[in-house]
């Protein structure tokens, strides 16, 4: 596995590719409400799917099955920065709540 193209990964990239990936399922217009909750939903997903990997690689690995230490450290990385991203993003959004909560009309 090639983890070299992770270090070129930026949150603009992120971003695109998450509203463009929403936008393909569901047909909407990108930046739509509908198109930003259906993207943070698969990043969600995607997220579980990341812990359960990392989960099932750690009781493989105990049990004495066929997983190296290296594929064990490498699930456990990818469940560890998809939970970081997942927390930043849900922060950005809370605080952009309390502003949005914050304006006088």
């Amino acid at each position: 596995m090639d983890v070299g193209a992770l270090y070129s990964v930026s949150p603009d990239y992120l971003t695109k590719y998450g509203l463009d990936k929403a936008t393909e399922a569901s047909g909407e217009k990108t930046g739509s409400f509908g198109s930003i909750l259906d993207a943070a939903m698969n990043m969600i997903n995607e997220t579980n799917a990341y812990q359960n990997a990392a989960e099932s690689s750690e009781v493989q690995f105990m049990l004495g099955e066929a997983v190296s230490t290296h594929e064990l450290a490498v699930a456990q990385q990818k469940a560890n920065i998809a939970l970081q991203y997942t927390i930043a993003v849900r922060d950005k959004v809370i605080d952009a709540y309390k502003e949005i909560m914050n304006m006088s009309v």
